[in-house]
């Protein structure tokens, strides 16, 4: 009954050539290693300091709506480092301070704005 089945299969290969042999072990031993170190290299990003996420918002061109202060500080408050907590905090504290700056040469923000835009510079943003 088998024997049917049989008849209709392709022949075996018996006897590769030399080349086709050791190409197929070559394969055999390369692709796994290449997928070992593909998939062992490969790591979750790490999550964004939210400093670096809070950078965007004064350093764009859209305006920041004064609700969205608080949050913006708050996300200077979580940064991981120093200087760009200092340096963002204080730019948002004169923000909500100098809603319409009278009677100021501007430096003071400019100071504010060139620290904060140095601080997010260095750390990746």
């Amino acid at each position: 009954m088998f024997d049917r089945f049989v008849a209709h299969l392709p022949p075996p290969i018996r006897n590769l050539p030399t080349r086709t042999r050791r190409f197929s072990i070559g394969a055999a031993a390369v692709v796994p290693a290449l997928l070992i170190g593909v998939l062992g290299s490969t790591h979750p990003a790490p999550p964004r300091d939210s400093g670096l996420v809070a950078c965007a918002y004064p350093l764009s061109t859209h305006d920041v709506p004064v609700a969205d202060y608080s949050k913006l500080r708050a996300q200077f408050v979580g940064s991981r480092w120093p200087d760009l907590r200092n340096a963002g905090t204080a730019y948002v504290d004169l923000a909500l301070r100098l809603p319409h700056a009278r009677n100021t040469d501007g430096y003071q923000t400019v100071w504010f704005y060139q620290r904060l835009s140095a601080a997010c510079a260095k750390h990746g943003q």
